[in-house]
């Protein structure tokens, strides 16, 4: 469990007691209804903010997936006049919303846009809306991702800086309550996933490397 979990769900916990105390002495439906409400709402936002350990793949030319959710979109693009392979992530407000490194590598760019709040699932949310870049360069070339919020996140957390190193499958960040994950590789890299797979971040492969090539 993430430390900000307690923060959002103990004071919903508080709330559902307070209100219990009450129907207690009141004997009220409305009050007992309201008090599940809020236990209930409590369940979920702890939920939201679990952070299971993973196995992390150990084959070293493995581009792991760095969110869980479903795959939405696999498809060839240009980033920055250079082609490349776009994998898209939907996290569901069930998912996991723990963001880990893809691959093993240094940090070479992290930068924060501005934009709209639409729908995750949706092509244009790649562009348009509110999103975090990173890109790493390891062994596998250059991987850039990027943390895509929704019509419910307003809220991109990163907890890395240009320059680090990290380990295939480290914690790197997360995003609040419902979110898209896009991972950009080499386009000659082998898929092991299609539209519709469920992925796990840290553990579920995304495709195998086999140059060491950039993207620029």
């Amino acid at each position: 469990m993430l430390e900000e979990g307690y923060w959002y769900g103990l004071p919903l916990v508080l709330v559902s007691g307070g209100l219990l105390g009450f129907w207690l002495r009141e004997r009220s439906p409305f009050l007992l209804v309201c008090a599940s409400f809020f236990l209930v709402l409590a369940f979920l936002v702890l939920n939201f903010f679990r952070d299971p350990e993973r196995a992390i793949p150990t084959y070293a030319q493995a581009i792991i997936s760095p969110a869980d959710g479903r795959i939405v979109q696999v498809v060839q693009e240009s980033y920055e006049g250079n082609p490349v392979c776009r994998v898209s992530i939907f996290m569901s407000p069930l998912d996991v919303h723990v963001n880990r490194a893809p691959i093993a590598g240094v940090i070479k760019e992290v930068s924060y846009r501005k934009g709209a709040f639409r729908a995750a699932m949706r092509e244009a949310a790649s562009i348009e809306n509110e999103q975090n870049v990173f890109s790493l360069e390891g062994e596998q070339g250059r991987v850039v991702v990027k943390q895509i919020a929704g019509i419910l996140a307003r809220r991109i957390v990163f907890w890395k800086r240009p320059g680090d190193s990290l380990a295939r499958g480290e914690r790197v960040g997360l995003i609040k309550f419902g979110s898209r994950v896009d991972v950009l590789m080499d386009p000659d890299v082998t898929l092991s996933v299609k539209v519709g797979d469920r992925v796990r971040a840290g553990s579920s492969i995304l495709g195998t490397s086999h140059l060491k090539s950039e993207i620029q």
